[in-house]
């Protein structure tokens, strides 16, 4: 998660910066300034752009934190100037988990179905089986048969 923090620009000599922490961190953050944003181009333009006051950081929330809320606290380094906010954890962190890195290899071809049978074997049975598409075939042409037959009646 980012942290976003206004620590005043130091005078002097120490270097604007600040530092997080919290219970729900993994560590204590370290807020670097955030760069001032760029001018647009105009040829009167030379002058570089003011510092702004704000720091941040990406903070590491672990995964074991239970829902509720936890203080952040914030210091910034060149001013000793002091924040707190409140961090709301609302549910637990995806948990990881081992994902397979095996592949399914094929040992064997598929049966295609539909000719390609001369390399096969009289006992391989892998077609379609004779009985019930002849069952159907006979069925089919005996429907055929007596559908022909009372037509030639009436």
């Amino acid at each position: 998660m980012w942290i976003l923090a206004n620590c005043p620009v130091p005078t002097g000599g120490p270097e604007h910066s600040g530092t997080a922490t919290s219970k729900a961190f993994l560590a204590a953050v370290t807020l670097d300034p955030v760069p001032p944003p760029t001018p647009t181009a105009t040829p009167t333009t030379t002058a570089t752009p003011a510092p702004v006051p704000w720091v941040r950081g990406d903070a590491q929330v672990s995964s074991t934190m239970k829902r509720g809320n936890y203080a952040v606290s914030v210091k910034c380094d060149g001013t000793n100037d002091t924040g707190r906010a409140t961090l709301r954890v609302v549910a637990a962190g995806p948990t990881a988990t081992p994902t397979s890195t095996r592949t399914v290899v094929p040992t064997k071809a598929p049966g295609a179905g539909g000719g390609g049978t001369f390399a096969k074997g009289a006992e391989d049975e892998s077609g379609i089986p004779f009985g019930p598409a002849g069952v159907l075939l006979g069925l089919a042409l005996a429907g055929g048969i007596g559908l022909a037959l009372r037509r030639r009646r009436s």
